[in-house]
């Protein structure tokens, strides 16, 4: 039986009955008068019910939610605790937002016969897209057109990474491949290897000294150390391999977790951070003395309330860290200002099922979600804690599985003097369909009117 503070278990809805009015004696004239009286004590006592449907009694495709701005500001507002913390600690909304119109349409929507998309990557105006398929496709940014596709033999491409001129896709054969771009004289991309090589494989396997080179089950998440000239790679054999991107060898094995690992992020400080189905994000940290220890050692273990951690993301401006679970809740952390250790937040609440991916740009998070939505939330540039859930993107019918971020426009479009330059999010879902939205915030000019003629006008719901 989940206890009360169980993520699990849905929170105690406040109800209230409607009142029996007793029998009086009326006279003849005073009869439309009290039947108007109870009928408005009525309304009244409904009218001040708190119970609500819980999440478990949503359907699987949440409502559509066609203008978001327009709900209610309490819907907006999520508060910077935990299920497992008391609610008296949500802070108040910024103001800031008050002040900004918010909008979101669907810019684009594709669909490509290659069944689901699982991963998608994003470099400076250049978009990949792996799918189930044998094909990653390739888009030109703004205008969003197919210019490329890299094929293989091998299907699933289930994580995308990209560097300044390498592109690594990790496939369903426990194997990732590497290919050089070349920008000269157009988009060109050519092979350079596969990781690990077969030869290097079975040599290693029968001298003894590596057995375990290969994955020994399909790698989930791929992540990169520009810097360090490192590759890393996770798996759902709970392990991570270092790979040394000179010559694509594995250097070392992370035995990271109890459980299958769903998402790696490598810092520029040399950290490293996983994700694991055994509800814990670990940090590691690369050591570069010349002792027997390992490589990378641990730095410490942050739990995340008992619900598996689906995926990772890291705001590099803030140094937060998010981390969207199976409950769909939104974990963060944040480092200290003295200790420079990372501590917990607060979630963000509002999908009603897992959280399967996550992308940062800015003061924007995005979460893609199994209940087919996205969700963009703002993070207050003063309090890091508070955010504010944006807009809810509607319009996949199946669960959103990758997503990617960045700020600005996919079109040339009139920026005003009062507009955010808001960013554009790019979706892919197991329906098969890529779709690219655009978010802007811009400033309320009637309100700014209001206030400085000293008067506000709110609207009437």
């Amino acid at each position: 039986m989940a206890s009360l503070n169980s993520p699990d278990s849905s929170p105690p809805n406040i109800s209230f009955s409607i009142r029996e009015t007793r029998k009086t004696t009326t006279t003849p004239t005073a009869t439309a008068t009290s039947s108007t009286e109870a009928a408005a004590g009525r309304r009244f006592y409904r009218s001040s019910s708190t119970k609500e449907p819980s999440f478990s009694q949503f359907p699987f495709t949440p409502p559509h939610l066609n203008n978001c701005p327009s709900l209610p500001q309490s819907f907006h507002n999520s508060p910077a605790t935990s299920p497992l913390h008391p609610a008296s600690t949500t802070a108040a909304a910024p103001t800031k937002l008050s002040d900004l119109l918010i909008s979101h349409r669907c810019v684009s929507s594709v669909l490509k016969k290659d069944g689901q998309i699982l991963s998608i990557a994003i470099f400076n105006d250049i978009l990949y897209t792996g799918s189930d398929s044998n094909l990653v496709r390739i888009w030109k940014l703004p205008d969003f057109t197919e210019c490329g596709q890299l094929k293989t033999k091998a299907s699933m491409a289930v994580a995308l990474q990209v560097s300044h001129d390498k592109v690594y896709a990790a496939y369903s054969d426990c194997k990732v491949r590497v290919w050089q771009r070349n920008s000269d004289r157009g988009l060109k991309h050519l092979r350079l290897a596969t990781i690990p090589a077969t030869g290097n494989y079975v040599r290693s396997y029968i001298s003894g000294k590596d057995k375990m080179t290969k994955h020994m089950g399909p790698i989930t998440s791929l992540a990169i150390n520009i810097s360090d000239d490192v590759l890393y790679s996770s798996s759902l054999d709970k392990s991570v391999k270092i790979w040394r991107v000179s010559d694509f060898k594995c250097v070392e094995t992370i035995q990271a977790h109890s459980e299958p690992i769903n998402a790696i992020i490598a810092a520029d400080d040399g950290l490293l951070y996983t994700a694991s189905d055994d509800a814990t994000v670990r940090v590691w940290r690369r050591n570069f003395s010349r002792s027997d220890r390992p490589t990378h050692s641990l730095v410490v273990t942050l739990p995340t309330k008992f619900s598996p951690v689906k995926t990772l993301s890291l705001a590099t401006d803030s140094g937060l860290l998010y981390g969207g679970c199976s409950d769909g809740y939104l974990h963060f952390w944040l480092k200290g200002w003295f200790s420079g250790q990372l501590k917990y937040g607060g979630s963000l609440q509002g999908h009603t099922h897992a959280v399967m991916c996550l992308a940062t740009v800015g003061k924007y998070v995005v979460s893609g979600s199994a209940d087919t939505t996205c969700r963009v939330w703002a993070r207050d540039e003063v309090d890091c804690q508070m955010h504010t859930c944006l807009a809810v993107l509607v319009g996949h019918r199946g669960p959103v599985r990758c997503v990617a971020a960045f700020s600005g426009s996919v079109s040339e479009e009139v920026v005003e003097e009062e507009a955010d330059d808001g960013c554009t999010i790019c979706s892919g879902s197991l329906d098969g369909v890529l779709k690219v939205w655009r978010v802007t915030c811009t400033k309320n000019r009637t309100r700014n009117r209001s206030l400085q003629n000293g008067t506000e006008y709110s609207d009437v719901m």
